[in-house]
């Protein structure tokens, strides 16, 4: 059906790198970008294929100084395949490259309901005659360790011989983003390749300090006429199997190439290479792959689908699909977190944001048991967390702002500036709400699914021990009888210090300071609601003295709130920036989204202007209730009314240029719930940040996962004002005339399939049959009770 499918005509070598992207294939595992075959990385094509958690370090010197990054590795090439003609003397002409030939009836086809990639196309050779070209690639939903490409080389009124290379290729950098390329990108070392028996290759590596042992072995099989001739050539960093293939119209020639990967991360192995030969080699042909992963999918969609009518529709089942391909149930038993940039490319090195905290809501709903696994991550690297905060001088648990394989900071200690070609100090260490972010998903998870073991042990150890870090973290100020915490930077990166200031940082960020306050808060909650036994060995175990509650309790209740003329201050200070000239700079540039680097090279800086790169105050109204916002401000001792909270959107919208991808997502939830009729306008574009590459270029290096993940999680919580809260589901729907139907089936407690669908002005809730108890449904003005086998629509009240 349409809305499964997105279709590429034509060739456009300008835009190959963003349907590489949008075209990556994957299951949580690995994933590969969907690169042609037959290209090799250069300035066009960009072929590379991620394991979910497989890092690397290097050292490299940049601007004079020796800097330290950490990567995911790009695997060696699994996918190269390329082919030529052969006349009837037997001479060859060059291998086919859809850059040097002119191309017939190009397609590339995602099917997004088989999680299949098709490419057809024909081209006319000089000396043979026209040849037609499918190509169908799979990365296996079914089996976690295999991929699959099957070729298919149709003869069109000529007969003779192609010649095909199938190739597993180590010799591969990173080197996807061109920002990076002054950084050492040499991961692979120890490149060996061999054969085993008469069609298959293989092929394994390891990391160079991480030293993760990584194989490969490759079976490459004709389907029909049988070749007549077939080498095995194994070098120093591919392993080649050629082959001759005869050819006529009526008898096609049909390649099938069957992948599979290990690594030494994998449990349950003793060798990454003998585990791949033994999976290549039983497993099934190319139709027999692709049913199994068909079927897996099928699992999936029924767990998670959403229906949304027309063109928003068919954008939000593409980012669903990423986000299944990138977070699928394989992940749970991953040590793996959420990669800003999915398995898609190498931008932020694939490391670990808070992108969790748009992820993690909607995942709670479907796949709860992925979840709990990606708070495994974060639980496994709390000591690493402990010991961060431990030389800062601080108790508790300060998360890096990136992460990676050991949850050490991972954060770049300079970014380049490509318009002033300048490397520049990076700061954004400084984002310790990434530490709200953890708590706030652990508070989530365990709302949605009721796993109170969770919360009562690996979630209650991270809790306490980021409301520790919070507390330590704040400053009495006697001046006015608050606390503070200083030397800061909130979501809007644009603001990492004062104008002229010697040390980067800022005060009493609200964003920062409202959410710790929260965490406390929930914090001493949680101490409450514990068994008196696990509340005195959880006491015992992280070494809190319950003598530090009352002084939580306090900080909760007195942290600083900066505001100026009527509206909430991002930080404190933030109305005494000069304001900009808005139109000016956007009368004089295409676009001002990375206003940041624009000013920088005009030496300039964009820390002296009223100016933030994406929602920073304004993520409040994305994370709470308005209910919930107005206890919390009541609780630290401010009035928060619809009024303030209303000339305080307005006040940033005007200010706000929207340089991440998270932005326009995060104004789209506050707009549709503060039912202004923008709303739309930034649903659209939260819709096609990487559809259309909005932010000039960077789809390109990764899709935007967190932005991807959010706009579904705006229409299942977002515009329904759903909460799964103290054993109900609460809503409270807005109307979206623009989107004024949807539905989608979530997955709450023991139910699993709970339809829910909004049309024309009615709810209509259906609880699948089974021994579970009734689900209670709470809404604005009544509430009811649906049982197992049920429906129930319930009208709404029209504003």
């Amino acid at each position: 059906m349409p809305e499964w499918i997105w279709e590429y005509e034509g060739y456009d070598p300008d835009a190959e790198r963003l349907r590489e992207s949008l075209c990556t294939l994957g299951n949580g595992y690995f994933a590969t970008r969907g690169a042609v075959p037959e290209s090799t990385a250069g300035l066009v094509h960009y072929p590379a294929t991620y394991a979910a958690g497989v890092f690397n370090r290097l050292e490299s010197t940049v601007a004079g100084r020796r800097v330290v990054n950490e990567d995911l590795v790009n695997l060696p090439n699994w996918l190269l395949l390329r082919f030529r003609l052969r006349s009837a003397d037997g001479s060859t002409g060059p291998w086919f490259s859809p850059d040097t030939r002119r191309l017939f009836d190009y397609r590339h086809t995602l099917d997004l309901r088989q999680a299949t990639l098709t490419r057809t196309f024909r081209y006319r050779d000089d000396e043979a005659g026209m040849l037609g070209v499918e190509q169908s690639r799979l990365v296996d939903m079914a089996d976690p360790h295999l991929c699959a490409l099957r070729t298919v080389l149709t003869a069109e009124e000529w007969s003779g011989e192609v010649e095909v290379e199938s190739v597993l290729d180590g010799d591969v950098t990173n080197s996807n983003v061109h920002r990076y390329r002054s950084l050492n990108g040499h991961h692979l070392t120890r490149v060996r390749t061999g054969v085993a028996g008469i069609d298959t290759t293989w092929l394994r590596c390891r990391t160079g300090s991480s030293d993760i042992g990584i194989s490969m072995a490759a079976r490459t099989v004709v389907v029909g006429p049988s070749p007549t001739a077939s080498e095995l050539r194994p070098s120093r960093h591919r392993a080649v199997h050629r082959l001759v293939i005869p050819i006529a119209p009526g008898r096609p020639a049909v390649v099938e190439k069957t992948v599979a990967l290990f690594t030494s991360r994998d449990p349950a192995i003793g060798d990454p290479l003998a585990a791949a030969l033994d999976r290549v080699s039983t497993a099934g042909d190319f139709p027999a792959i692709l049913a199994s992963h068909v079927a897996a999918w099928a699992r999936l969609w029924r767990r998670a689908d959403i229906r949304v009518p027309g063109d928003a529709g068919r954008v939000l089942r593409l980012h669903l699909f990423h986000v299944l391909q990138t977070l699928s149930p394989h992940t749970a038993e991953l040590d793996v977190g959420v990669p800003a940039r999915g398995l898609h490319g190498e931008a932020y090195r694939g490391h670990v944001f808070w992108d969790e905290l748009f992820v993690l809501p909607y995942l709670n709903l479907h796949l709860p048991e992925v979840s709990r696994g990606l708070l495994n991550y974060r639980h496994r690297r709390l000591p690493q967390a402990c010991r961060a905060a431990q030389a800062a001088g601080r108790r508790g648990a300060m998360y890096p702002w990136q992460s990676g394989s050991d949850g050490r900071e991972e954060t770049q200690q300079l970014h380049l500036n490509p318009r002033s070609g300048r490397w520049l100090p990076d700061n954004s260490r400084l984002q310790h709400h990434v530490g709200s972010a953890v708590a706030y998903n652990v508070w989530q998870y365990c709302e949605a699914t009721g796993d109170t073991e969770y919360l009562h042990t690996k979630g209650a150890e991270m809790l306490l021990q980021i409301a520790r870090f919070w507390a330590d973290s704040a400053e009495f100020a006697p001046e006015d009888g608050r606390y503070r915490i200083r030397g800061v930077v909130g979501p809007d990166e644009y603001h990492d210090s004062y104008p002229d200031a010697a040390r980067p940082g800022l005060d009493d960020n609200a964003y920062t300071n409202v959410t710790a306050a929260w965490v406390l808060s929930r914090a001493l909650d949680l101490v409450q609601r514990l068994p008196a036994w696990r509340r005195e060995e959880l006491f015992e175990r992280i070494r809190l003295d319950s003598g530090e509650l009352p002084e939580w309790e306090e900080i909760s209740r007195r942290l600083r709130v900066p505001f100026h003329d009527g509206v909430i201050s991002q930080f404190d200070g933030y109305g005494d920036l000069a304001e900009l000239d808005w139109e000016a700079y956007r009368a004089r540039y295409h676009s001002i989204r990375r206003l940041d680097r624009i000013l920088e090279a005009e030496d300039d800086t964009v820390n002296r202007y009223q100016a933030s790169k994406q929602a920073d105050v304004l993520m409040l109204g994305y994370l709470f209730p308005a209910a919930e916002l107005r206890d919390l401000f009541r609780r630290l001792g401010y009035t928060m009314d619809d009024e303030i909270w209303r000339r305080t959107v307005d006040y940033y919208l005007k200010r706000t240029s929207h340089g991440s991808t998270l932005s326009g997502l995060v104004h789209a939830w506050v707009l549709a719930r503060a039912r202004q009729a923008e709303a739309w306008t930034y649903c659209q574009e939260a819709l096609e940040q990487d559809v259309a590459d909005l932010q000039g270029g960077t789809t390109g290096e990764g899709i935007h996962l967190g932005a991807m993940a959010g706009t579904l999680d705006l229409v299942q919580r977002g515009l329904t004002g759903l909460e799964p809260r103290e054993d109900a589901l609460r809503l409270d729907p807005v109307p979206l005339p623009a989107l004024s139907e949807y539905g989608f089936s979530l997955r709450y407690r023991g139910h699993w399939g709970v339809s829910v669908r909004l049309q024309r002005g009615q709810l209509r809730l259906g609880v699948p049959d089974s021994e579970e108890s009734p689900i209670r449904v709470v809404l604005p003005d009544r509430a009811v009770t649906v049982a197992p086998g049920e429906v129930c629509t319930l009208q709404l009240p029209q504003d």
